[in-house]
């Protein structure tokens, strides 16, 4: 057997998340599906993660073992012409055998975007940001900083998924330069990601920014590791899978 790595973009609006559902259209599940066709029988495929229903990608990694013998198959354009136009492989090729999507990703890159404007949001946008209002980004940006760092982040995560321990440490929470003056965007990195844990910290940093809450409270909700001490999970819509990082 063989072992292909693929990295994969989706618009995750009409999709149930990535994981495979017996009644739900999910990313998994199309492309196993389409791989079904092309190998002839089931196939299983592992990603690098869980996105949620609603939630993008612009690089999710998954992995599957198939037969020696297609070294030089055209994966990307084949599966390609099998996908629905909502997601595409944007590459694809051999992988060692011991690589594994999952268990081998060492540190993820979130973005989530929000709307400014307070009476609207136009509607090629509405699909890719949550409209939250207007902001202060200096506040939302001492938020980050509290939140930036090795902590337990038990006070941002959902129930739904066992994990060993919660602490993370998140390197870096920035502000990047928005296409448009009434929306911003902000990256997450981190060595790992609780159940909606990004979500979650967007929801305490704009509560920053309205002035629902101060950077003091901040930190003492993540210093409570209680969740309903902190602002509700927020939109999926705004949430993108931007890349997965390997190795050492």
């Amino acid at each position: 057997m063989m072992r292909i790595r693929l990295t994969l973009a989706y618009e995750g609006t009409d999709f149930c998340g990535w994981q495979l559902q017996p009644s739900d259209r999910t990313v998994q599940g199309e492309l196993e599906r389409a791989l079904s066709v092309i190998l002839g029988g089931p196939v299983r495929v592992h990603g690098s993660g869980r996105t949620d229903s609603g939630v993008h990608a612009l690089g999710q990694v998954a992995h599957f073992d198939c037969p020696d013998g297609r070294e030089g198959f055209p994966w990307r354009r084949s599966l390609n012409a099998l996908l629905p136009p909502d997601v595409r492989v944007v590459d694809a090729g051999m992988a060692a055998d011991d690589f594994h999507a999952r268990f081998g990703a060492r540190s993820k890159t979130y973005e989530y975007r929000l709307w400014h404007e307070r009476e609207f949001c136009l509607p090629q946008r509405r699909r890719f940001v949550w409209a939250c209002g207007p902001v202060d980004f200096e506040r939302m940006e001492a938020a980050a900083r509290v939140l930036t760092g090795e902590h337990d982040f038990a006070a941002f995560q959902n129930v739904g998924t066992d994990v060993g321990s919660t602490v993370r440490t998140v390197t870096s929470i920035e502000r990047l330069a928005a296409d448009s003056p009434l929306e911003s965007a902000w990256r997450f990195s981190a060595d790992g990601f609780l159940k909606q844990m990004v979500r979650n910290l967007m929801g305490c940093m704009v509560a920053c920014g309205r002035g629902k809450l101060s950077v003091e409270e901040v930190r003492t909700i993540l210093a409570s590791g209680d969740r309903t001490t902190a602002p509700a999970t927020v939109p999926p819509q705004g949430l993108t899978l931007i890349s997965v990082v390997y190795g050492s």
